[in-house]
C-alpha cells in the first residue's frame, strides 16, 4: 500500500512539472510571436511611411509620423512584456500554491499512514498480552496466588493502556469534529491531580514520581478532559524517561494564573521540534524517540484541551536535562 502511494505521488509530481513546463513554454512562445508580429508591423509602417511621404519635401510631417510609429512600437513592446510578466507571475504563484498543497497532502497521508500503523500495533499488543495471560490462568488453574495476581495485574495494566489509547482517539475525533459537549464545572484541581499521580504511582511502582501540589486550587473545567490532559503529560514524561529517572508534578496558584508543570529527566526536545510537537500525528523524527510507542495524538490533545480551558501549554528544557511541560490556566 505504501509503495503504491509513493508511486502515485511520484507520477502526480512528474505530471505537475511537465504541465508547468508546457505552460511556461507556451507563454514564452506567445511573447515571442507577439514581438515578431509587432516588429513586422513596425517595418511595414516604416516602409509605408517612406512610400507615402517624401522626407526631403516634407521633413516635419515625416518626422512626426516616424516618431508616432516608433512610440506605438515601443508601447506595444512594453504592453506585451508587462502582460507576459503578470501572466508568468500568476503561473508561478499558482504553481507554488499547488506544489505546497501537494507536499502538505503527501505529509498528511504519510502521517495518517504512520498513525494507522502505530494504532494497529498499539491495539494488538495489549489485546495479545491480556489474552495470553487469561489463557494461562485458565489452563493452569493451580498456579500459586502470587503468580495469579501478577498475571491479573499485568492484564489490568494492558486494559488500562488500551483504554488510554481509545480515549485519546475518540476524544481527538470528537473535539476536532466539535461533537463533544463540554461539561464545565467548579472542581478541585488539586484533588484531581493528586488522584492522577496516585494512579500512575500504583501503575508504575518501580518509577519515581514526585509531586508538589498546593491544596485547595479550584478551576472551572471539564473533569474528563482535564484527566486526559494530565494523563497524557504523565504518560509522555514516563515514556521518554529512563526507569531510574524521576518525574515531578507541581501545581501552584499565582496572581494571574494557575500553573501545572510536569517535569522529566529524559532526552529533551530540540528547539526546532518544539513548535511541531503539538501538531496532530506529529512525532519527533530521531531514532531514539521513534522506538517509543505512541500515536502522535497525546500532545495535540493537550494543546486542544488547554485552549478550551483558557490556558496555554508550552515546553522548555529542564535545567540539567529533560523537559518541562507547563500549562497556565489564566484567571
Amino acid at each position: 500500500m505504501e509503495e503504491k502511494l509513493k508511486a502515485r505521488l511520484k507520477r502526480t509530481t512528474v505530471k505537475f512539472w511537465i504541465l508547468l513546463f508546457y505552460i511556461v513554454a507556451a507563454l514564452v512562445w506567445w511573447f515571442i510571436s507577439l514581438e515578431r508580429q509587432s516588429k513586422e508591423m513596425y517595418n511595414y509602417q516604416i516602409n509605408h511611411l517612406n512610400t507615402t511621404i517624401d522626407k526631403e519635401k516634407d521633413p516635419v510631417q515625416y518626422q512626426a509620423e516616424l516618431k508616432k510609429t516608433k512610440e506605438d512600437y515601443h508601447s506595444n513592446a512594453i504592453k506585451y512584456g508587462g502582460e507576459g510578466i503578470v501572466f508568468l507571475g500568476l503561473i508561478i504563484l499558482g504553481a507554488t500554491f499547488v506544489y505546497r498543497s501537494m507536499r502538505q497532502q503527501k505529509q498528511i497521508q504519510e502521517q495518517q499512514q504512520n498513525f494507522m500503523m502505530a494504532v494497529t500495533h498499539e491495539l494488538k499488543t495489549p489485546i495479545a498480552i491480556a489474552k495470553l495471560n487469561l489463557e494461562t490462568l485458565i489452563r493452569h488453574q493451580k498456579l500459586d496466588e502470587q503468580r495469579q495476581k501478577k498475571l491479573i495485574h499485568a492484564s489490568l495494566e494492558e486494559t488500562k493502556r488500551l483504554d488510554f489509547l481509545t480515549n485519546n482517539i475518540l476524544m481527538s475525533s470528537q473535539l476536532e469534529g466539535k461533537w463533544y459537549k463540554m461539561n464545565k464545572e467548579e472542581l478541585d484541581f488539586s484533588n484531581l491531580l493528586e488522584a492522577r499521580v496516585a494512579e500512575f504511582t500504583q501503575r508504575f511502582p518501580d518509577r519515581m514520581i514526585y509531586s508538589d501540589i498546593k491544596e485547595g486550587i479550584d478551576i472551572e473545567g471539564d473533569p474528563l478532559l482535564l484527566e486526559i490532559l494530565v494523563n497524557n503529560l504523565l504518560e509522555n514524561a514516563l515514556k521518554y524517561s529512563e526507569k531510574d529517572e524521576s518525574v515531578k508534578v507541581t501545581l501552584v496558584r499565582n496572581e494571574e494564573d494557575i500553573t501545572l508543570q510536569v517535569i522529566d529527566e529524559g532526552p529533551g526536545i530540540a528547539a526546532e521540534e518544539r513548535k511541531k510537537i503539538f501538531s496532530k500525528f506529529y512525532r519527533i523524527g530521531n531514532e531514539a524517540t521513534r522506538k517509543k510507542k505512541g500515536t502522535g495524538l497525546g500532545l495535540y490533545l493537550c494543546r486542544k484541551i488547554a485552549k478550551d480551558h483558557n490556558a496555554d501549554i508550552l515546553m522548555t528544557n529542564n535545567n540539567v536535562k529533560g523537559s518541562i511541560f507547563a500549562v497556565r490556566f489564566f484567571l
